[in-house]
This record gives structure tokens, C-alpha cells and sequence, in this order.
């Protein structure tokens, strides 16, 4: 399955980040950020399916909360960054 991942540079910022995209009807799981993402950096990340990502940015810009990174899950359990 492929899914989406908006990196949160904290864990408040993450609960923040769903619970807006929650509102609006949007699934959205919190998770820790994997580390093949994020290196050594505590991060975390909101899990999205793929059919979302659309409007899930759009409602986080009218809100004001741009995601910095948004990555894409591989087949393979790779991720590649996208852009947001």
C-alpha cells in the first residue's frame, strides 16, 4: 500500500497536524519518523493514504502549517521525498 508521510519536527506538532487534517475528514496516524528518513533527530510523522496527499496540503496551508518534508512509501519500504 502506498501511503504518504509528513515529517513534524515534534511530537505536539504532529497531534496538531492530525487533528486538523482529522476535522476535515482525513485519516491521519501519528508515527515516530523512520530513522532512514530522519537520520539521528527525534521526529515524528503523519501517516496519510496516497489518494490525500492532495488535499491534505491544502488544508494544512490554509491553516498555516506547511509541512517542511513530505515523503512517499516504496514498494521495496524505501521512502522518497516529495514535494509538499
Amino acid at each position: 500500500m502506498v501511503y504518504y508521510l509528513i515529517i513534524c519536527r515534534s511530537l505536539t506538532y504532529a497531534q496538531r497536524t492530525a487533528s486538523v487534517l482529522e476535522r476535515v475528514g482525513i485519516t491521519a496516524h501519528i508515527m515516530r519518523a523512520p530513522k532512514s528518513i530522519v537520520g539521528e533527530g527525534c521526529s515524528h510523522a503523519v501517516k496519510i493514504a496516497e489518494r490525500n496527499l492532495s488535499n491534505a496540503l491544502m488544508v494544512l496551508r490554509r491553516v498555516e502549517m506547511t509541512p517542511n518534508r513530505v515523503y512517499i512509501s516504496a514498494p521495496d519500504g524505501s521512502y522518497k521525498e516529495v514535494r509538499g
